[in-house]
């Protein structure tokens, strides 16, 4: 009655039949075509992580559509400097996300 669990570490190795959640995740998303909106979403929920506090903090709005990225600026010497950099800014941001999400910029 008092059966006490054991946490045996033999028994406790990953079987290959398992898929992980990671991988479970990737699939339903490819499945169901989701991917190329998914990554989308995470380049606008993580642009500050991105392109660091400085570039954030004067974006007001930032979008994507149709894999062309839209970024209103609020200082007009930044949206200079990016419109300069844009395809340094391009090549960094689908580098971190690891696929080709973005192929243009616009500023607004």
């Amino acid at each position: 009655m008092n059966e006490v669990y054991r946490f045996r570490k033999d028994a406790s190795s990953r079987r290959s039949d398992v898929t992980s959640v990671k991988d479970a995740i990737g699939m339903l998303l490819k499945s169901y075509q989701l991917q190329a909106r998914f990554n989308e979403t995470y380049l606008e929920a993580f642009w500050e992580k991105m392109m660091g506090s400085a570039i954030a903090s004067r974006t007001s709005r930032l979008y994507v559509r149709e894999r062309i990225l839209y970024i209103e600026i609020t200082s007009a010497p930044l949206r200079s400097e990016l419109v300069n950099a844009k395809q340094k800014m391009i090549k960094l941001i689908n580098t971190d996300m690891g696929t080709d999400v973005i192929e243009d910029v616009i500023f607004i």
